[in-house]
């Protein structure tokens, strides 16, 4: 195993689930994650909605040490991603989630201030919904990077 852990990024997309287009955010975020040092397994396209929470649901129960959403954090009708994802968390990170937006705006994207993404402890997984977008998922990796270490080494119950 990854000297991090396993990993897994569940896309949120009615679109690419469907083969209308290829998903580009999920391999991005897999790739940012296996250069941490997580073992990654394929990313898992869905459509938005309840399919989000299955997938979500067998990630914790697996008890895998981070599950990455990318989509469905916008404002469109069907982006539900943070509704399926509350129930899911023992515990918010939401200073994580702001500064993933936080990064965007620095980014020059004014518009990463509608992300409703969240992040948090699901048992023993760090959760964190990425926005769909391709530069989305790169500025929260570059968060990312500086702060999962730790968080996976706190919720296992390292000391810190």
């Amino acid at each position: 195993m990854g000297a991090l852990g396993r990993a897994v990024v569940i896309t949120a997309s009615d679109r690419a689930a469907a083969g209308i287009y290829e998903d580009r955010s999920g391999p991005l975020a897999a790739q940012g994650l296996a250069a941490m040092g997580f073992d990654v397994d394929p990313v898992v396209v869905v459509p938005d909605g309840e399919p989000v929470a299955d997938a979500l649901r067998a990630a914790v129960a697996e008890e895998v040490t981070v599950a990455l959403t990318t989509g469905g954090t916008g404002l469109a009708p069907r982006d539900r991603t943070p509704e399926v994802t509350r129930p899911l968390l023992d515990r918010e990170l939401p200073h994580l989630a702001a500064l993933i937006a936080q990064r965007g705006v620095e980014a020059g994207v004014l518009t990463a201030v509608l992300s409703r993404g969240l992040a948090g402890a699901a048992g023993k997984t760090i959760v964190v919904n990425l926005p769909g977008s391709v530069g989305g998922v790169r500025d929260a990796l570059a968060v990312l990077e500086q702060v999962l270490p730790h968080a996976v080494g706190q919720v296992s119950g390292h000391d810190h």
